[in-house]
C-alpha cells in the first residue's frame, strides 16, 4: 500500500492514480457549485444518457475502418448524447408541467435502455465481442494508455479552469437567484454553463469511475465538505480536496489487487471520507451535536436546579441532584452550600431582569434573545443593565 501510494508500482498504476487524482480534483469542484444550486440530481440523467452516445461514436468508428476504441472518439460521441439528454430535461421541464425530478427519471432510464440496446447488437458484432465497451459502465483502467491518461488528465484541468472562471456568477446564481438577475447575470445560461461543467467531468471520468458512479463523484465530495465549513468557497475547496484524495487513494487500493475495479474503490473511498464528515466535523458532525445537546442539557438542568434554590423549593430530578452536588453547590441532604446559594441568587436575578426588560417599551425587542441560559449581561450594554436595576430597587428586587 506505501509503495501504491508513492507511486512505485509501475507506470500503468501511477498513470491511473494520477489521472485519477486530477478527475476527482475537477468532480469535486464542480460538485460544490451542483449541490449549492440544489441540482444534483442533474447528473444522473447527464451520467447515464452518455451510453447511447458511446455505442453509436462506437458504431461510426467502426464503420470507418477503426478498431472503435479511441478513447477522444468514444468520449465525443458521449458528450454529443449527454448533451441531448440534458437539453431534452430542460425542454420537458420548460415547455410541460412536469416537474424536473419527474423529467429526470424519463431521459434516465430511457437514454439508458436505448444505450443498453446498442451495447447488446454491438455483443454480436465481430469487431464488438472484445471492444471493452461495458467497462465504461463502472470504469474499466486495465491497460490505460499514456494517451488515455493525458485526455483525462487535460479534461480534468480546463474543467478546472472553468469553474474558478465561473466561480463568482455561479455562486450568486446558486445563492440568490433574483438578486443575480437585477446584477445582469444570464441565471439560464449560468445554469447551462453548470450543467456542461457537469457534462464534461462525467465523459472525463467514464474511463475511470464509469458512467453509473461518477454520479457519486458529483455528490459524495460536496456533501462531505459542506460538513466542515459554512463558507462557499472554502467548501468547494474542500470538495476538490476530498474528490482528489479519493481518486489518488482509490486508485492506488486498487492497484494493490488488480481483481478489484477501480471505479468502485474510488467511490468507496469518497464515501469513507463523507462518513468520517458526518461523524467527526467540528460544528455540523453528529459528535459535535451530540456533544452540544448533552451540554445544552446540562445547562438546563443546573439553571433550573438554581432557579429551585433560590426559591427555597426541594431539588427532586436526580440528574440536577448529581451536577449541583458535582459542581459543590447542594450537600448530599439536599442544603445548599454557600457557592451554590450564591449562584442562585444570581441565576435568580438574572431571570428577574430578563422579565423586567419585556416591560420597558423600548427595549421590548432585545426580549426575544432570551433563551433561559444566556446571562442577559452578555445581550445589554453596561448602562441597559443599570437601567433596570434602577427600576428593580423601587420594588425591593434588587
Amino acid at each position: 500500500m506505501f509503495e501504491a501510494l508513492t507511486l512505485q508500482l509501475g507506470y500503468n498504476a501511477v498513470l491511473v492514480t494520477l489521472g485519477s487524482a486530477a478527475l476527482g480534483v475537477a468532480a469535486g469542484a464542480v460538485s460544490a457549485f451542483l449541490y449549492l444550486r440544489k441540482r444534483a440530481l442533474v447528473s444522473d440523467a447527464v451520467s447515464h444518457a452518455t451510453l447511447p452516445g458511446l455505442a453509436l461514436a462506437f458504431l461510426i468508428m467502426v464503420a470507418f475502418g477503426s478498431d472503435g476504441r479511441f478513447l477522444p472518439g468514444l468520449m465525443v460521441g458521449s458528450a454529443l448524447s449527454a448533451w441531448a439528454g440534458l437539453w431534452t430535461v430542460n425542454w420537458i421541464t420548460r415547455q410541460t408541467r412536469l416537474p424536473e425530478d419527474a423529467a429526470i427519471g424519463a431521459v434516465l432510464s430511457v437514454f439508458f435502455g436505448f444505450g443498453i440496446v446498442l451495447l447488446t447488437i454491438i455483443q454480436t458484432m465481430q469487431s464488438g465481442r472484445q471492444a471493452g465497451l461495458e467497462g465504461f459502465l463502472l470504469g474499466s483502467t486495465a491497460g490505460m494508455l499514456r494517451s488515455d491518461a493525458l485526455v483525462i488528465a487535460a479534461g480534468g484541468a480546463l474543467v478546472l479552469l472553468a469553474t474558478f472562471a465561473l466561480r463568482r456568477p455561479m455562486l450568486m446564481t446558486a445563492f440568490d437567484e433574483g438578486y443575480a438577475r437585477v446584477q445582469g447575470l444570464n441565471t439560464a445560461r449560468i445554469d447551462m454553463a453548470l450543467m456542461v461543467l457537469v457534462l464534461a467531468v462525467t465523459v472525463v471520468g467514464l474511463k475511470i469511475v464509469g458512467l453509473i458512479l461518477i454520479v457519486a463523484m458529483l455528490i459524495i465530495p460536496a456533501v462531505a465538505a459542506r460538513f466542515w465549513s459554512e463558507n462557499a468557497t472554502h467548501v468547494a475547496l474542500l470538495a476538490a480536496l476530498f474528490g482528489g484524495l479519493s481518486g489518488y487513494v482509490g486508485a492506488a487500493l486498487s492497484a494493490t489487487a488488480p481483481d478489484l475495479p477501480t471505479g468502485p474503490i474510488i467511490v468507496l473511498v469518497a464515501f469513507a471520507l463523507f462518513a468520517l464528515s458526518l461523524f467527526l466535523a467540528p460544528s455540523r458532525g453528529v459528535l459535535a451535536s451530540a456533544l452540544r445537546h448533552r451540554r445544552l442539557q446540562h445547562d438546563v438542568h443546573l439553571r433550573q436546579g438554581l432557579l429551585a434554590l433560590a426559591h427555597n423549593q426541594p431539588v427532586y430530578e436526580a440528574m440536577t441532584q448529581r451536577m449541583l452536588r458535582a459542581h459543590g453547590m447542594m450537600r448530599a441532604d439536599g442544603v445548599p452550600t454557600d457557592a451554590g446559594r450564591i449562584a442562585a441568587a444570581a441565576a435568580l436575578q438574572d431571570e428577574t431582569r430578563w422579565q423586567e426588560l419585556r416591560r420597558i417599551e423600548e427595549l421590548a425587542m432585545l426580549a426575544s434573545r432570551d433563551d433561559g441560559l444566556t446571562p442577559i449581561t452578555d445581550i445589554l450594554t453596561a448602562d441597559q443593565v443599570a437601567l433596570i436595576d434602577n427600576r428593580l430597587k423601587p420594588q425591593g428586587v434588587i
